[in-house]
């Protein structure tokens, strides 16, 4: 049981049913097709649909109270004990239950945002901290203004941690997500290009993610990249931890060193291995490790979590394909930042004769799109072999390198069909290829043909 319809009375006071009769809830869903025990249904309005149509089939699906919008009628089906909470938006309503459930739990919060790797901190984060304490984290990508609030009332009352990642498209909106959560601790893992067509510049990106501070508890922590140039002004003040390679840093990443599967590297005179690749995703364990220490856990269990690491799905995760080959799926979303990284771990990767690159097209960046492509042709070096690219404003990437002269084969591709014909040719276990893009170009279903027999 999360709560009870008394608990909703003291939030809603304009409802009707047998409200006070402490009827549990055990669950809350806007999803009125999910099967449940003792539901909220909530009734969500989009562009295209209104969740208020679809009350019985919630109710039919197990549905025991709902949020109601005052200027809907009710239906005749329901029962007149059925409690319902009267609320001006079902939307506003859902953010005021999730912020007063939160409070009762009162679980340590930790919020994490940045253009890159949010998800996969978050993940590290929630995985060092499982062990010693009872922990709650977002699932998939439930970080906006509805799953937000949709994976604080999916906690347990008895969490001990709670764990959220934080995203946005425009200003305002990590302000609002932070006041529901009001965070124990934030971090803000980089400054990237992702939103930029909104956002108008980098400058305007890390001012949308410092918004993240406004329901940062008074005596909260804020962690943030320390080697971002953008992010310098606030580095030194009061209950904010910088964390990087640079020598200026509060915190001091060093020795970083890179194995096929694993990276090891130096923080506070202490060696980890990070089963996880790259730099990018050292200075993400960086900042578990920092909270993990403010939260007493101890040096052997974080040791113990980098090697069972629970990460979410199509972050740079490797499989094998057909002929033995290692395809490496890191398509779940894409910035010219994360895209870079990627590549570089990719050029340290030893064991491999052929390197191949499959890139998709980034999203939302605006006017400065095709530059912002292009640039990422600037770290395609010749540790790599082939780079074939696909969409519309990769052709840049591909353009780039042909212009170049260099010894690396460049194409660009205009289907899927022909792009899975080329990469036939070079599948066998001497080749390592990497599919690297933003999340609607679902360069998954090409590793899906290479890997299905």
């Amino acid at each position: 049981m999360l709560f009870t319809t008394s608990f909703l009375g003291e939030l809603f006071p304009e409802n009707q049913g047998v409200v006070e009769d402490n009827i549990p809830i055990n669950e809350v869903t806007s999803d009125s097709r999910k099967l449940s025990k003792k539901s909220l249904f909530i009734p969500l309005i989009g562009e295209s649909f209104d969740g208020h149509d679809f009350l019985k089939d919630a109710f039919n699906n197990g549905a025991v109270a709902t949020l109601w919008q005052k200027d809907k009628a009710i239906p005749n089906f329901l029962p007149t004990d059925f409690p319902v909470f009267y609320v001006e938006d079902t939307l506003v309503a859902l953010q005021q239950l999730a912020h007063a459930y939160r409070n009762k739990v009162n679980p340590i919060v930790i919020g994490v945002t940045g253009s890159n790797g949010k998800t996969t901190t978050k993940d590290l984060i929630g995985t060092v901290l499982q062990s010693p304490y009872k922990t709650h984290r977002t699932k998939g990508n439930f970080n906006n203004h509805i799953g937000l609030p949709l994976t604080i009332l999916s906690m347990e009352k008895d969490t001990d941690v709670l764990v959220l990642e934080m995203g946005m498209n425009h200003f305002g909106e990590i302000e609002l997500l932070s006041k529901i959560a009001n965070p124990d601790f934030a971090v803000i893992t980089n400054i990237g290009e992702s939103h930029i067509e909104y956002l108008g510049s980098r400058e305007g990106i890390a001012q949308a993610k410092l918004e993240i501070v406004a329901g940062l508890k008074q005596n909260g922590l804020l962690l943030i990249d320390g080697d971002e140039p953008l992010l310098r002004e606030i580095r030194g003040k009061e209950n904010v931890r910088a964390i990087g390679f640079e020598e200026e840093n509060d915190v001091v990443i060093s020795d970083v060193k890179m194995s096929t599967t694993s990276t090891l590297f130096r923080l506070k005179n202490i060696e980890y291995t990070l089963h996880l690749l790259g730099k990018h995703n050292v200075k993400n364990a960086a900042f578990a490790i920092e909270i993990a220490d403010k939260l007493q856990v101890p040096i052997k269990k974080i040791k113990d979590a980098f090697i069972n690491l629970e990460l979410t799905g199509m972050r740079f995760e490797r499989t094998k394909g057909k002929n033995g080959v290692t395809l490496i799926n890191d398509a779940y979303n894409a910035s010219p930042t994360s895209m870079k990284a990627s590549i570089d771990v990719v050029k340290q990767m030893t064991g491999y004769q052929n390197k191949v690159l499959v890139l998709g097209d980034m999203y939302e960046l605006g006017s400065s799109s095709k530059d912002l492509h292009r640039s990422v042709s600037g770290v395609i070096t010749n540790e790599i072999d082939r780079v074939y690219t696909i969409g519309e404003d990769t052709k840049e990437i591909a353009d780039e390198l042909c212009a170049q002269n260099t010894s690396i084969v460049a194409k660009h591709f205009k289907s899927k069909e022909a792009l899975v014909e080329e990469l036939k040719h070079v599948l066998n276990e001497q080749t390592i290829i990497l599919f690297k893009a933003s999340r609607g170009m679902k360069l998954e279903t090409v590793i899906e043909d290479l890997t299905s027999n």
